[in-house]
């Protein structure tokens, strides 16, 4: 079970965001506001550690739902839609970049009541987290990054994901056709991907045409070119509290990159996950929930 808590990102962007887990007993001098002035009670029992967790690109928070429902036994776990993904707005004009992604991820954690939180970070959101917890060690007490690079990726890099939205044969008639090209057809393809063909079906809704993105392809570049021109080393020797680097073996995160990264954070940790492409924790979750559960039994309750 999921519920929304809609909370406000920095611009005045509504953000949705989702609990799991059942519902906690409510202390009514806790309870969330959320950007509308709606009380919504969903804070978890005195003690429970907060856990905040930040998908990629073109992601949405019921991407996380298998690592969030097993870390609801413990924790409060909360998976954010960041602005232009899944439930949360998505402004024309609005800001796509880093500091809004920062920000809203700041403005979540404050106005749900979080922190100290474990971030938990795919990709792009990985990006975030680093980032965040660079910006306010205060209110981070662990960081998981997973599969997301620090180094530049270039121009080129950027060039081939415009080009490849372009591939697209928008609108995909059903959902078997979505699963079908982005698990098999889709040139990024190597070998069949089931999980990958249901990563895409999620982030996909019914027009009046067919299935399209919930997400706005151009929005999705225009975020994408604030990160990937510049390498993030900097943020990461930041990074103060202990931070665990996961990677599939056969994800974009290669091991010596991510072998260096955690050289570079302060209190680095290095895990990987076999049988695992970009979508470490979608593709197996078993796997990852494995990689990264000894890491946060370190961190312990509080």
């Amino acid at each position: 079970m999921a519920r929304r808590i809609d909370v406000t990102g920095t611009g005045g962007v509504r953000l949705a965001a989702w609990e799991f887990g059942d519902p906690p007993k409510t202390d009514p001098a806790q309870d969330v506001r959320d950007g509308h002035g709606a009380h919504h009670g969903h804070t978890a029992p005195e003690g429970s550690p907060g856990v905040l967790l930040l998908h990629g690109l073109m992601g949405r928070a019921s991407h996380w739902a298998y690592t969030a429902r097993w870390l609801s036994a413990r924790h409060r776990a909360v998976a954010l839609d960041q602005r232009g993904h899944g439930r949360s707005d998505k402004p024309p004009q609005g800001a796509f970049t880093r500091d809004a992604y920062v920000d809203d991820a700041e403005a979540a954690l404050e106005q749900l009541g979080l922190a100290r939180v474990v971030l938990i970070g795919h990709a792009m959101g990985a990006l975030t987290a680093w980032q965040l917890a660079a910006k306010r060690p205060d209110l981070v007490r662990g960081l998981i990054i997973c599969d997301m690079r620090a180094s530049a990726l270039g121009a080129a890099s950027q060039r081939e994901w415009g080009q490849w939205f372009k591939s697209w044969p928008l609108p995909f008639a059903t959902l078997a056709d979505v699963r079908k090209w982005f698990g098999e057809d889709d040139p990024w393809v190597e070998r069949p991907n089931p999980a990958r063909g249901e990563f895409y079906a999620e982030v996909m809704a019914e027009s009046p045409d067919g299935w399209r993105p919930v997400f706005e392809p151009e929005q999705m570049l225009r975020s994408r070119e604030t990160w990937v021109y510049d390498a993030h080393w900097e943020e990461l020797a930041q990074v103060r509290c202990p931070a665990l680097v996961v990677r599939g073996l056969d994800g974009e995160l290669g091991r010596a990159e991510a072998q260096e990264m955690v050289r570079v954070l302060p209190r680095g940790q290095y895990a990987e996950v076999a049988d695992a492409g970009h979508l470490v924790h979608y593709d197996q979750p078993e796997a990852w929930r494995a990689a990264i559960e000894p890491f946060l039994d370190s961190l312990g309750d509080h």
